[in-house]
């Protein structure tokens, strides 16, 4: 099974018999981009792959949107065929909520498509490239078994690969996604072969290992093709045939599980990693059922397999939060019999403190779900639930199909590895802030039930001791400023995306005026939670570019205080007019009437829905009940007008 469980995409549901007559069917549909986005949703084999690939074509051809998935383009190059890749990508990204392009270069012409500007990748402009290299493609070959030899060859092989990075980023301004490099499962020495430098087997991991440390600092990518074949298995992974016949790197019988890995990167640079996870708890984080069996009854904890099996779902839940992920509970059940596990029961690793939000009722699962996610200013696609039962999971597929729900086997020893295999919070960084994001949204829950509490929003306010800090955009802040440019999708006027690059280089343009703004109250530190650049259009006139604001901080009057600091920083450098622009899109429906709100004029709008409004720096706007902080600031900025 554990092999199955990987290379058949197990987490999954089967597709239905029909498969290939709902793809012809796509085309009729009122919204093809969620049919398409529920067909790619099953575990595919490279033949149905194909034929969604082929019904995606025929909607290109047709000029149909795909909305809500988001568009990317990929840039394929490498040692080997990529053809065959072409057609499994674009049928496994909208897994991931992507509608995906793919370019890609002639057989052995890798140089010339990334140093030409004029090639055809760097013409397409990509948003990323995936440099597929094996090890056949590299200069590892024989040349004496000594570490000298060795670690030039690993030199040299890095070095051409930082050659293609530079151009692909030069001439195209795209990111890179690098492949860590899989043996060959054959060896010169058995096990030897791990000792003697220069045999393939040590070759590959000293490359390996080179390859990680030239990524560090960059805002480059990485593949772990290397992880990819040990968990399948060396033999299983190569096949000589398809390199002989086809130069295939791989047996391409594995296409769908490598598709969904380079599927879950894409997806994760444009935000659409899970950020929650959602669990049942009979049968779940435990065995047997506590209203029935009691406290006593259940099974849970060392001694017996099952017990140890759902201890390992705790302990991978727990591990998940403690990177970030934010865990809640829905469960059929009396609230204070479910709680008693948490606070009762010895074996207990999870513990309430450890959950956000806990929603044990008699309510179906749909209505808790979406009551989670609302409480913690979540959108629905951010969900992931985990429950035994086969009639819930189906029920929460059919009514709130943007949850990812994954199969679970009758094992229950393989329920944390199912929910890991499936890759829902696939990270392409990680901070402090991802740390802690899990305390944010629990620090939000709190917040929510303090709100039912008090009576009215101003004592409201002032009972959370806020505290607004705004910043210029730094080196600090840079990666975390990035991701969130790069994750908004709601609270974002324009949805604009920026490289880490392209963030950098605003840093230091006298013509852009850039925010990153923190908040902090009586529950903690919230984190970053607005981002905003301004462009200058001449010596009175600012434009808005970017205002993108995390949804956990809503109906605070955030937004008045960053209008607020922004008029400050204009009037002190002559600004006379504000513009700012809504570019709609199919998540941010809820910013439409943002500007006016904040007292803006609508003097512009287009055909497709957005607009343009105006504001004069002279205006005054509504404060709140926080107090502010600025650092890094030039000292010519005056003392600000109190808030």
């Amino acid at each position: 099974m554990s092999e199955e469980l990987y290379a058949d995409l197990a987490w999954l549901p089967k597709p239905p018999e029909d498969f290939r007559r709902r793809c012809k069917s796509l085309a009729e549909s009122d919204e093809p981009g969620r049919a398409v986005s529920h067909l790619a949703g099953y575990a595919l084999r490279e033949n149905q792959l194909h034929l969604l690939a082929d019904a995606l074509e025929r909607l290109s051809a047709a000029g149909t949107s795909l909305a809500p998935l988001t568009p990317f383009k990929l840039g394929l190059l490498g040692n080997a065929t990529l053809e065959p890749l072409v057609p499994t990508l674009t049928a496994t990204a909208p897994r991931f909520g992507i509608s995906l392009e793919c370019v890609r270069a002639d057989f052995g012409q890798t140089i010339q498509e990334a140093l030409t500007s004029s090639s055809r990748i760097n013409s397409a402009k990509p948003d990323a490239v995936l440099l597929a290299f094996d090890y056949r493609g590299l200069p590892l070959g024989a040349g004496g078994f000594s570490e000298e030899t060795m670690a030039s060859a690993v030199n040299e092989s890095i070095a051409f690969l930082r050659t293609l990075r530079e151009g692909i980023r030069a001439h195209c301004g795209a990111l890179s996604i690098l492949q860590t490099l899989v043996p060959p499962p054959d060896t010169l020495f058995g096990h030897l072969d791990r000792v003697i430098p220069g045999t393939l087997r040590r070759m590959t991991a000293a490359f390996n290992t080179a390859l990680v440390d030239s990524l560090r600092g960059t805002q480059d990518i990485l593949l772990d093709v290397s992880a990819l074949a040990n968990t399948v298995g060396l033999a299983h992974w190569h096949s000589p045939t398809q390199w002989n016949i086809a130069k295939f790197p791989f047996d391409s019988a594995l296409l769908p599980f490598y598709s969904d890995h380079v599927c879950r990167i894409v997806g994760a640079l444009r935000g659409k990693s899970r950020r929650c996870l959602v669990l049942d708890l009979d049968n779940t984080l435990w065995g047997g059922i506590i209203g029935d069996d009691g406290l006593e009854g259940i099974v849970i904890g060392q001694g017996n397999a099952t017990g140890e099996a759902h201890l390992e779902v705790q302990r991978t839940a727990l591990a998940l939060r403690n990177r970030g992920v934010v865990l809640a509970v829905s469960s059929k059940n009396a609230d204070e019999v479910a709680r008693k596990a948490f606070t009762d029961h010895p074996e207990m690793i999870l513990r309430e403190e450890h959950i956000a939000v806990f929603q044990a009722n008699w309510s179906d699962k749909a209505t808790n779900l979406s009551a989670i996610a609302a409480e913690l200013a979540l959108g629905i696609d951010s969900l992931v639930f985990l429950d035994d039962n086969p009639v819930e999971r189906a029920l929460i597929r059919q009514m709130l199909p943007q949850v990812a729900v994954p199969e679970l086997p009758e094992d229950p020893a393989l329920y944390a590895r199912t929910l890991t295999a499936a890759g829902y919070f696939e990270a392409i960084t990680f901070s402090e802030e991802d740390r802690r994001r899990a305390e944010f949204y629990q620090g939000n829950a709190r917040r929510a039930a303090l709100r039912q509490q008090v009576g009215d929003m101003e004592s409201y306010l002032a009972s959370l001791e806020m505290e607004i800090v705004f910043s210029p955009f730094d080196a600090t802040g840079r990666s975390r400023i990035t991701q969130l440019i790069n994750k908004s999708n709601q609270f974002n006027l324009t949805t604009r995306r920026y490289t880490e690059s392209e963030v950098a280089a605003l840093e230091n343009d006298p013509r852009i005026f850039t925010l990153q703004v923190r908040l902090i109250d009586s529950f903690g530190d919230n984190g970053m939670i607005s981002v905003i650049v301004c462009h200058e259009r001449s010596s009175s006139e600012w434009e808005i570019d970017t205002w993108l604001m995390s949804c956990r901080v809503l109906g605070r009057r955030v937004e008045h205080m960053v209008l607020r600091e922004i008029l400050l920083h204009a009037r002190t450098r002559g600004v006379q007019r504000l513009i700012g622009r809504y570019i709609p899109s199919e998540r941010n429906g809820m910013v439409r009437e943002h500007y006016a709100t904040l007292g803006f004029r609508r003097f512009e709008e287009s055909p497709s829905g957005a607009t343009a409004w105006e504001l004069k720096t002279e205006a005054e706007i509504e404060s709140a009940p926080m107090v502010v902080t600025r650092s890094g600031f030039d000292d010519s900025v005056p003392v600000p007008i109190p808030a």
